[in-house]
C-alpha cells in the first residue's frame, strides 16, 4: 500500500528534544509502495525514552542515532553538478560508538534486482543518479552500505516486517527511506538559497556555511573537508517508530566535523566527462580522495584492520576518521587509536595518535610519522590476529589502505 511519513526537522536543546516552533516539516510524497510497520509514531524518539523500551520492531536500538550522509564529489566529479549525492544513512549508538556487519546472513547482493523485483524501479532509477560510487561500481556501494549499516537496525529485523514479505524486503525499504530522506535535505539548494555557490576563488568561514543550513532547516549538520575544501555532511536525527515508515526528528550534530573556522573552499565539480544538472535532490565509497569520515581499513596482501587495531582476515571493523588527509585521529567502537612502543591498538585506555594519508594510485594508505609501512609476526587466518607494528621490520611487510563506508 502507499503510505507516507513526516521528516520533522527539530533542534536539540541540551539532552532534550526541542519543541521549536520552527521546526519544518516535510510530508514524503507516496512515491514508492512500503511496507506499514504497524507501529505507533506517538513515544519517544530514540535515545530520548526515560524507561527501557522493549519493542525493538518499534523503537530503534541501540543504534538511535542516525547519520544522513552526503558527498559533495568535485574531481573526479559524482552525481548532477547542481546536487550532493547520497553515501548513506548510519545507525550509531546513541552515545556515538557504532557496530556493522550485523546480520552476514542478509548481506544480499544483486540490490538492483532486489528493488526492481519488489517494485522499487523508481527508487532504483533514481540512485543510479544520486547514490553513485566513484570508481563506477554502484552495486559493490549498496551491498557494502545496506550489508555493513542497514543490518544494524533493529526495525529493520526480518521478524519485524509483516506476514509473508518478500525476502529481501527490509532491505528495499531500507534504500527506499534512504532516498525520500536524502530528497528532503538538498544542501545544495540550502547553500545556494544564501548566496553560497560553489566557486573557484571564494572561501567562506564554518559559521558562515552551518549558519546558511540551520536557517533552512532549524538544525546545524557536521561538515567535513579535504584539506580546505568541503566534501562532506552528515545531517543528524533521532526516530520515532520504525525505519519503515516512522518520523525522523533532525538534531544538531554532536560534533562539527573536520573542517577548519575559517578559509573553507566549496569548489566546482569538475574531472567528470559529461556532468549533468538537476532541477532537485543530490555518493561514492571513496569520497573525492578526501578523508572520509568513516571506512574500513583493508592490508595490501589479505584482510585487514579489527577494532582493536588488529590485523586479521575476519569480518573489518569500520573506523571513524577526524581531521584531514594531512593529519588525523581515528577511533573504533572499542575506542581511541594510537601507538605505542612500535604497536597499533584501539580501546577505552589508549592515547590517540596523529596520523596522515597518502594516495597511491586508486588507494588512499594510512601513514605513521610520514611511513605507509606496516609489518607483523606471520599473516593471521582463521580467527587468529597478529598485532600491527609501523615500519618493515618484522616478517610480513604490507600498507594499509582506507576504503569510505
Amino acid at each position: 500500500m502507499l503510505a507516507s511519513a513526516t521528516v520533522i526537522l527539530g533542534a536539540l536543546a541540551g539532552s532534550a528534544l526541542a519543541a521549536s516552533s520552527s521546526a519544518r516539516s516535510v510530508e514524503y510524497n507516496d512515491l514508492f509502495k512500503r511496507v506499514s510497520s504497524g507501529c505507533s509514531t506517538s513515544g519517544p524518539a530514540s535515545c530520548h525514552n526515560t524507561t527501557r523500551q522493549t519493542d525493538s520492531c518499534c523503537f530503534e536500538a541501540p543504534g538511535g542515532l542516525l547519520l544522513q550522509t552526503q558527498f559533495w564529489d568535485t574531481d573526479p566529479s559524482t552525481g548532477p553538478s547542481n546536487s550532493w549525492t547520497i553515501h548513506g544513512l548510519w545507525p550509531d549508538n546513541c552515545d556515538g560508538t557504532f557496530t556493522e556487519n550485523c546480520d552476514p546472513s542478509r548481506a544480499y547482493t544483486d540490490i538492483a534486482g532486489l528493488l526492481t523485483a519488489q517494485g522499487a524501479s523508481d527508487t532504483l532509477s533514481y540512485m543510479q543518479e544520486f547514490w553513485v560510487d566513484i570508481n563506477g561500481q554502484n552495486e559493490k556501494f549498496w551491498e557494502h552500505e545496506w550489508s555493513t549499516h542497514g543490518t544494524c537496525y533493529s526495525t529493520l529485523e526480518p521478524s519485524c516486517l509483516p506476514s509473508g514479505s518478500a525476502k529481501g524486503a527490509e532491505a528495499v525499504s531500507f534504500f527506499q527511506t534512504v532516498v525520500k530522506l536524502f530528497k528532503t535535505l538538498p544542501t545544495y539548494e540550502f547553500l545556494s538559497d544564501a548566496g553560497i555557490t560553489p566557486s573557484t576563488s571564494k572561501t567562506y568561514t564554518l559559521s558562515t556555511l552551518t549558519s546558511a543550513l540551520k536557517a533552512a532547516t532549524g538544525v546545524t549538520p557536521a561538515l567535513n573537508c579535504d584539506g580546505s575544501s568541503l566534501n562532506a555532511i552528515e545531517w543528524y536525527f533521532n526516530i520515532k517508530g520504525s525505519l519503515l515508515d516512522g518520523t525522523f526528528v533532525a538534531i544538531d550534530a554532536p560534533s562539527k566535523g573536520s573542517c577548519s573556522s575559517s578559509g573553507i573552499k566549496y569548489p566546482p565539480k569538475s574531472g567528470s566527462a559529461s556532468p549533468t544538472t538537476t532541477s532537485g535532490g543530490s555518493s561514492p565509497t571513496g569520497g573525492s580522495g578526501g578523508l572520509p569520515s568513516k571506512g574500513t581499513i583493508h592490508a595490501s596482501t589479505t584482510g585487514g584492520l579489527l577494532t582493536g587495531g588488529t590485523w586479521s582476515t575476519q569480518t573489518l571493523a569500520t573506523y571513524k576518521f577526524s581531521g584531514t588527509t594531512s593529519s588525523f585521529t581515528m577511533s573504533t567502537s572499542k575506542g581511541s587509536c594510537g601507538v605505542s612502543s612500535g604497536a597499533l591498538a584501539c580501546g577505552s585506555g589508549v592515547s590517540a595518535s596523529t596520523f596522515s594519508a597518502v594516495s597511491s594510485g586508486d588507494d588512499l594508505l594510512l601513514a605513521f610519522s610520514g611511513s605507509t609501512a606496516f609489518s607483523s609476526e606471520a599473516t593471521p587466518s582463521g580467527s587468529t590476529q597478529e598485532t600491527v607494528f609501523t615500519g618493515g621490520s618484522h616478517s610480513k611487510q604490507y600498507t594499509l589502505s582506507i576504503v569510505s563506508s
